[in-house]
């Protein structure tokens, strides 16, 4: 029933799904690729993504090498590695022989910790209107604060 078409056709829709990805027009060019993000754009293991970068553990920024994949400025040697897409796609394009690569950057969609971090940013707005309210100069004292004040003095 399955013969060998049908796993070269197999292989063909996996090369097929990495140009796809590559293939697609970039939303964001500012945006910044990790490492995992860049292991599933170039269909990659992880280890063979780090085995391509251009990292040094003497240098914290080595100078651009034309074969290898270049990270963006680093601060601190704990910072994530991080790549332009252009990078990516000029590694992928010279280096891994990839035709007609262009990489798209897709927002991710809202986790359960990003919709908890909306919640409490939302309540800690809340709370900031109310202290300013209660702090505004210019806002009359109400009666009942007033006349509670006269009665302790």
């Amino acid at each position: 029933m399955f013969n060998g078409a049908v796993n070269s056709e197999a292989n063909g829709r996996a090369q097929e799904s990495t140009d796809k990805g590559l293939n697609k027009a970039s939303n964001s060019i500012d945006s910044l690729l990790t490492i995992d993000e860049v292991q599933k754009t170039l269909n990659r293991s992880r280890a063979s993504v780090y085995r391509y970068t251009n990292t040094d553990t003497r240098n914290l920024n080595p100078s651009f090498n034309p074969r290898k994949l270049n990270t963006e400025f680093r601060s601190d040697q704990k910072d994530q590695l991080l790549f332009h897409p252009n990078e990516v796609a000029r590694f992928a394009k010279d280096i891994l022989r990839i035709k007609e690569v262009t990489v798209e950057i897709f927002n991710s969609p809202s986790s359960e910790t990003q919709n908890i971090l909306n919640a409490i940013l939302e309540e800690l707005r809340i709370i900031s209107n109310k202290l300013d309210e209660k702090s505004d100069p210019n806002r009359p004292i109400p009666n009942h604060l007033q006349g509670s004040d006269r009665k302790a003095a």
